[in-house]
Parts: structure tokens; sequence; C-alpha cells
């Protein structure tokens, strides 16, 4: 038996070039792929060198496409697609179906065999989840109709990209089209999909109440037990022709909360994502950037650049034609396709398994991974202008309104916010000291008693129908904690938190990665403002803005005055007041209403 060197520094190099990677994209505002993939094709074996495609870096990068595809398809919820299922299946079929033609007939153009062609329809016709998700939370359109036409979309197309593949695959195993062959590779997958949807809605929730009953079950227990079910799905995908990847897919869809007890699934869920997103698909991704070959740029720049022109053209024109029978509006249409153009994780996958079987060559796969980094670099700016372009023709649709203010910490700043803002909107606290929010009450607000830290007390206060979070304790870790939980569990889309002087740069760091904004632009002496507000040493005053200026220009400009004062709202032409955050450009004829 040939030795199996593990080689260690090498793992470990791929490892933290993953993670420098995949964070230096997301302080841009994209997804981790795309730095993984980047990295992969700088420091790989296409470039320089420095990274090795070992035994390693393959076996785990295989163990991390299948639970990768177990993940994604833990995160599909079935119920976002019922939100906007008209309108999510007809932008689905378009941004699919005619990008897949365009690829499929662009590479046949350049003489691509059929086989070939449809491996990159199927690429070019899905659009990346993860992506649309990070982008809608930026751009602040988690409650508009169009995020949920986008999600509903990414998750029908992605899977109908899955079953397609599914198929391809089966014909490819068989090497030709001969009808008895074609029927019998026809009804494995049938039974396949048919076996492994009853497993999924009879069997699996009837063996999760069956091991919750074990006094012993912990989520080591569980988590083992998902392991067992995702590699027992893709075994069964294997016996019937199928690629692993369909069976562990399979799996993750019926893998839902309600599986296990909901303290352990939480637990469980969030293991699952470290070892496969935080562990293994990082390898698979670098390791992807060592196969691609930069050498198309100078022998297929043509093809390059025409199936990315497809990629876009094909996915925006699809969409929008297709979602012309909703009666939505053609531009709408323009827009959620301009969302769709990104790709991610499964374009990836499915084309990292035709280079591995030899369905198309190391060219197409380079056109495909450089079409997914360059096309997902266009959401951002698309999207936003698509949608900037409709909130002034007012056709942007917001369904799901949010509305409120929840505060975390009852003391005395917080409550002087809340006096300004009491008439505007309905204001809650919550705060862990019992006798905080009995006083709290007896002042005439609603105030939660528990910690805010822990999701399910947060759900208590209604916080997925919330749209302003302010987490202003003391205590600036705490503070930070809690506004993650607030906008990555409930998707709350305005968060602030206070941030105290002494902590004030490194909380600054931490906050431009979440999209949270600190609360009165600068760190706060928390203890001396909660002692003057308590015993009303202090006067109020408003300062009238005869200039542009930013929220940061502004405290600068009073602290080159010697002046001591604390902002604690903005208030516009109208009457309307909004708090005073980092980011917030004030224009004339706006108000500041501060403390000193």
């Amino acid at each position: 038996m040939e030795a199996f060197d593990l080689n260690i520094i090498n793992l470990l190099a791929v490892l933290v070039t993953a993670w420098l990677g995949g964070a230096a994209a997301r302080r841009v505002g994209y997804p981790s792929i795309l730095g993984e993939l980047v990295i992969g094709i700088l420091l790989g074996p296409g470039l320089l060198g420095w990274l090795e495609y070992t035994e390693t870096i393959r076996v785990l990068s295989e163990i991390g496409i299948m639970l990768l595809m177990v993940y994604i398809g833990i995160e599909i919820d079935f119920k976002d697609l019922k939100k906007a299922s008209w309108p999510g299946l007809l932008a689905s079929i378009g941004g699919f179906v005619v990008p897949f033609a365009l690829g499929y007939y662009a590479t046949i153009w350049f003489g691509g065999n059929a086989m070939a062609g449809m491996f990159v329809g199927m690429a070019v016709g899905v659009t990346s989840l993860a992506t649309k998700s990070r982008i809608l939370v930026d751009l602040k359109l988690l409650n508009t109709r169009i995020a949920y036409v986008l999600m509903a979309g990414a998750l029908i197309s992605d899977t109908l990209a899955l079953l397609i593949f599914a198929g391809i695959l089966s014909a490819a195993a068989m090497g030709t089209f001969d009808a008895s062959e074609l029927l019998v590779v026809a009804l494995k997958a049938i039974a396949f999909f048919s076996v492994t949807i009853l497993i999924g809605i009879y069997l699996l929730p009837r063996l999760g109440r069956y091991l919750s009953k074990f006094k012993s079950a912990s989520s080591t227990f569980f988590f083992t037990s998902i392991i067992i079910v995702a590699l027992a799905y893709a075994e069964l995908a294997e016996l019937a022709g199928m690629h692993s990847i369909l069976g562990a897919f399979m799996a993750g869809l019926f893998i839902k909360d309600n599986l296990f007890p909901k303290n352990i699934s939480k637990e469980v869920h969030k293991a699952f994502y470290d070892v496969s997103i935080g562990f293994l698909a990082p390898v698979f991704f670098v390791s992807a950037g060592f196969m691609v070959n930069l050498d198309v740029f100078h022998t297929d720049l043509p093809m390059l650049l025409t199936i990315i022109a497809m990629a876009i053209i094909g996915k925006i024109l699809g969409v929008a034609l297709f979602y012309l029978p909703t009666g939505l509006g053609w531009r709408e249409g323009v827009t959620i396709g301009a969302g769709m153009n990104g790709r991610g994780a499964v374009e990836i996958i499915i084309a990292g398994i035709g280079l591995e079987m030899g369905i198309i060559d190391q060219k197409i796969f380079s056109i495909l991974v450089f079409m997914a980094i360059l096309t997902t670099m266009t959401v951002p700016f698309l999207l936003k202008w698509t949608t900037d372009w409709l909130k002034k023709r007012e056709e942007l649709v917001v369904i799901n309104k949010r509305e409120g203010l929840l505060i975390l910490g009852a003391n005395p700043l917080s409550l002087l916010i809340a006096q300004y803002l009491k008439d505007q909107t309905k204001i809650t606290f919550i705060d862990a000291n019992q006798d905080i929010v009995k006083q709290t009450n007896e002042q005439g607000f609603v105030c939660y008693h528990g910690n805010a830290l822990q999701e399910e007390v947060l759900a208590e206060t209604g916080a997925a129908t919330i749209e302003t979070f302010i987490a202003a304790t003391a205590n600036t870790e705490v503070n930070i904690l809690a506004t993650q939980l607030a906008s990555g569990s409930f998707q709350i889309p305005n968060t602030h938190v206070l941030l105290s002087k002494s902590n004030y740069l490194a909380g600054i760091d931490i906050l431009e990665l979440s999209n949270t904004s600190s609360l009165f632009a600068s760190g706060v002496d928390v203890n001396y403002w909660f002692q003057k507000i308590s015993s009303e040493e202090y006067s109020k005053g408003i300062d009238q803005i005869s200039v542009p200026m930013d929220s940061r220009a502004w405290i600068k400009k009073q602290i080159a005055s010697n002046l001591n004062v604390l902002p604690l709202l903005i208030e516009g032409p109208s009457g309307h007041k909004k708090l005073f955050h980092f980011g917030h450009q004030l224009q004339p004829l706006e108000k500041v209403h501060f403390i000193t």
C-alpha cells in the first residue's frame, strides 16, 4: 500500500491563506468564497506555486463538498418559497433557462461538445444564495418583495441545477443514449428521490424524537447522527448511479430545527457550520483555485468574455422576460435579475466534479471559475443601482414592514432617548435586572426581563418584527454580541451599539464587519453620563446644521470648541427624529439634539 503523507505544513498554509482570503473578501462586502478562490489561484500551482494539491487536500476537499451540500440543504427553508412562490418560480425559471441556453450554444460555438455545453449552461444558470443573503442585509432590503423573490429564485434555481446535474451525470455514466439504458437510469433516479423524500418526511422525524429520549443525548451525539444520515443519503445516491453530493443535499433538506430539541438543534447547527463552512469548505475552494489555468486569458479570451457576457445578459434578460406575467413590472424583473447574477458554491462544485470526471477540461473549468468571480462582483453595484432606481420611482415594495425600537439596557441614557422618541415609534426594553424591569414598566414602557444573548429571549420581545435595535448597556462586549445576534438571527435592519471610550477603536473594527454603527458616533464615558442624567446635572441643547457634514465631523467640531456634549438625536425639517450614529450625513435644516 502506498504511504500516505499528511503534509501538515501545506494543510496549515492552505487553511491560513483561506482564512486571509475570506476575511479580505468579507471586508470589502463579498462572500468568503471569492477570496478563497482568488487566493488559491494566486498561491497555487497555476501561478506562484506556494501551495500544493496533496492527497490530504484532495480528501478533505471531497468531504468538504459533501458537508457543504448538507449545509446548503439545511439552509433551504420551504416557508421562504411560499412568500414569493409564483414570482420566485418565474424568476428562477427565466434566470436559469435563458443563461443555460446561451451558455450551451456559446460553448458549442467555440468547439465544445454537447456534454461540456450542458455543464457550462448549468454553471451560468445557477445563482448564489449566500451571496444574496449578505448583500440584502447590507442594502437593507430584507423586508422588500425583491428580497423574498430573490431568495426563492436562488433556492429553486440551485435545486433545478442539481436535478439536471443528476441527469447529466447519469447520461455521462452510460456513455451512450441507448433507450433501454436511459429508462433504467431514469427509474434509478426516480427511485432515489422517492426513497429519500419518504425517509425524510416519515422516518427522520420519528428517529429524531426517538433519539431525543436518550438521557445521555448531547449535541455531540446529535451531530454524529447528522453525519450518519448524510453519509447514508450520499451512499443511496451512489447506488442510484448519481454523485454523493445529491444525497448530501437531500439529507440537508430534511435535517431541520424541529428534528431535535431546540436548544440542542442550535448547538448542532453551529457546530455543523463551523466544521463545513469554517474548515472543510475553504479547503475545497482554495484547492479549486489550484485547478485554474491563467493561460485562458491568452489562448481563450474571446470564449471567456463571451461566456461572462452570456451569464450576465442571460440572467438579467431571462428574469426580466419571464417576470412579465406576474404583472409586477419589468423594472422589478430587471432588478431581481441583477440580484440573481452572482454565482457561488453550487456552480464551483458542479464544475469541479465535471473536471474530475473528464466531462469538461481545465480550460472550461478555469473560465467557469472566473465567470463566478466576476459576475458575483457585479451584484452589489447592479443591485444597488437598480433598487435606487425603483426607490426614485416609488416602486420598491415593502412587505412585512418592520417597526419599533428595541433597546437593550434600561438605564438613564437609554430612557432619556426613549422619552424623545416615544410619541414617534413603539419602544420596547430588555434588561437582566428584575428591579429595573419593574421600574421601567412603571414609567409606561414595555420592558422584558432576560438575557439578550439568548435567542429565545430576544424572540419573546418580538425582535423578528423590529426595525431598529440599540445595545446600550455599560458593557461593550455584551452590546456587540447582542447586536450580532439581533442582526444575524432576526435580520433587524438597523442596529446601533453603545461603545465605551476605552473600547471604541477595537469596537469600530468589529462593527464594520457586521454592518452595525456606533451610537453617538464616538466612544462614551458611560458611567459619567449615567450619573449626570440620573442626578439631572445636565442641560439640553439644539444645534442647527447649516452646512453638510457627517456625524463624526460634528463630534470633532464640538471637541475643537472644548465642549463636552453627547449628541442624542437628529431632527429633520418635518420633525421626524432619528438616532445620532456613525455614518449619518447631516444636512442643512436638520437639528442635532444634544445634552451637555
